[in-house]
């Protein structure tokens, strides 16, 4: 084994993820108001990005499939508006941590599981910029010095559940799938990873588990769990 990949929302930073979209989507809305922007054409154009980001074939890369899409239901305008877009991201982005919770096991875990020479890659929904996806990493605690690889918009050409997704970090990092483990908390994002080969494990204090499936065959718990786990490895 030579790398371990983490998931965010859920795993390494807990949260609510429906009290982070209404944050989120309130203060970049708010941040893009004086644009001219109406609130809920936004709101909705900005959806339909990502979900063209999480359906994306691998043709672009998601950034540029989200502003290709967002841009073709708001106008070509917007594409000059980007620089506010980087700037909220970088700065106002912030603002967003008291909408997150926090868990010190998180960082700690990632540096042990560093120190013992694995690899780590966030394996992260690259629908946002690198940028954001730094910052939240700082939200959970982790040292970013302890962190091999990032997914992002920038470089991503894929979005989970797609086993893809997946594949093109192995191409990125030249990995084996049998040399990776997955740990994520979510039963079809992250679990998915095991179709392409890769070892996997549930983090369960923040599970999500929509279509009810059993969770039993799977290596599972919280982080001591996890670094028992990979111990064994």
């Amino acid at each position: 084994m030579k790398a371990v990949l983490f998931d965010l929302d859920g795993t390494l930073l807990p949260m609510d993820q429906d009290v982070f979209n209404k944050a989120y989507f309130g203060a970049l809305s708010k941040k893009l108001a004086p644009r001219g922007y109406e609130p809920k054409s936004f709101i909705d154009s900005v959806w339909a990005g990502v979900i063209a980001m999480l359906r994306n074939d691998g043709k672009y890369t998601n950034e540029q499939v989200f502003w290709r899409t967002f841009a073709g239901l708001l106008g070509d305008r917007v594409l000059a508006d980007k620089k506010y877009f980087d700037e909220f991201y970088s700065v106002d982005f912030n603002n967003l941590k008291s909408a997150c919770g926090f868990n010190p096991q998180a960082g700690a875990t990632v540096k042990a599981i560093k120190a013992r020479g694995y690899k780590i890659i966030i394996a992260t929904n690259p629908v946002f910029p690198r940028i954001a996806q730094e910052n939240r990493l700082r939200f959970a605690g982790v040292d970013l010095n302890d962190v091999d690889y990032i997914t992002s918009y920038e470089q991503s050409h894929y979005g989970k559940p797609n086993p893809e997704y997946y594949a093109e970090i192995l191409r990125h990092m030249d990995l084996r799938a049998d040399e990776c483990l997955m740990a994520g908390n979510d039963m079809t994002d992250d679990m998915v990873a095991e179709d392409v080969g890769f070892k996997v494990f549930l983090l369960t204090d923040c599970l999500i588990n929509h279509d009810g499936k059993d969770i039993s065959r799977y290596a599972r718990g919280g982080f001591d769990d996890l670094l028992k786990f990979v111990d064994t490895l």
